[in-house]
């Protein structure tokens, strides 16, 4: 395979390379070359470099997989998720979603030099981060994994179930860093992928209803697959992408296209199971 995204030779790690769109990333990133080391909560069955059993709600077992990994890494695939709606408490959602893929990230950055990236899996389940800007950027300022606890412990009205918050802190703090990282050559990305059919889409039925989820999967009209949320991830990290930078890409599949010209029935996503 042709090495025009540049990845032969690379150091990355893959965090949530067990199942779903981490795994398809991972499996992605091993044809391309990549010399990839895996971070999740079960053991993957990937042929990787290594595997470090990476607890999220433990910053603990974070800073012992980073260092496990050692030298140098030239691009972070944050991959690993919670569903919300009481799949898990909503402190535990934080934990996965945000706090503790900031603490891998920031853990990360200084095993990173110029030219490495980092992307994030956020969601179009968080779209509504434009309209509280500034509680995200209070809790953006927050310095290490339990100061972000305890602001969230006493924020428990935004925090609510877990999941729309925790996404939208990602895009937020994508956005916020993709301006001061990049002063150091290092950029950051984050996706926003419609509904995937990974093995947490039971959960997303259970807790959120499958005419809501079904309603975020139009215009495409059938859920996404994790290779197809790879891809872009991916791309987002590789050489050919070397300015861009704090960019939130929706993919999928027009849905963002089609809220924003009236065209999604927004009433249905609003309803309840």
């Amino acid at each position: 395979m042709s090495d025009i995204l540049g990845y032969k030779g690379k150091r990355v790690i893959v965090s949530g390379c067990f199942s779903g769109m981490g795994e398809a990333t991972a499996k992605l990133l091993l044809e391309l070359g990549a010399e990839v080391h895996g971070f999740d909560f079960r053991p993957a069955a990937l042929p990787l470099a290594s595997f470090n059993t990476v607890d999220l709600r433990d910053p603990a077992s974070i800073e012992a997989g980073v260092a496990a990994v050692g030298g140098k890494i030239d691009a972070l695939f944050n991959c690993a998720g919670m569903a919300g709606g009481g799949a898990g408490s909503p402190m535990d959602v934080m934990k996965v979603n945000f706090i503790g893929t900031r603490h891998v990230t920031e853990t990360v950055l200084p095993h990173m030099s110029a030219g490495g990236a980092i992307v994030s899996i956020a969601s179009t389940g968080g779209l509504g981060w434009s309209r509280r800007i500034p509680v995200h950027m209070e809790l953006l300022q927050t310095k290490g994994f339990q100061a972000a606890l305890d602001w969230c412990d006493s924020h428990m009205d935004q925090v609510s179930e877990g999941y729309a918050f925790s996404k939208e802190a990602v895009i937020v703090w994508t956005q916020y860093m993709g301006a001061h990282l990049i002063k150091q050559g290092i950029r950051i990305n984050c996706s926003l992928p419609s509904p995937t059919q990974t093995p947490m889409m039971a959960e997303f039925h259970a807790t959120s209803g499958k005419d809501v989820v079904d309603a975020a999967a139009e215009p495409l009209g059938r859920y996404t697959t994790p290779a197809e949320q790879a891809g872009p991830l991916v791309l987002l990290c590789s050489d050919v992408a070397g300015v861009v930078n704090g960019v939130v890409l929706p993919v999928d599949g027009g849905f963002m296209g089609g809220l924003a010209t009236g065209q999604i029935d927004i009433s249905r996503m609003m309803s309840r199971k």
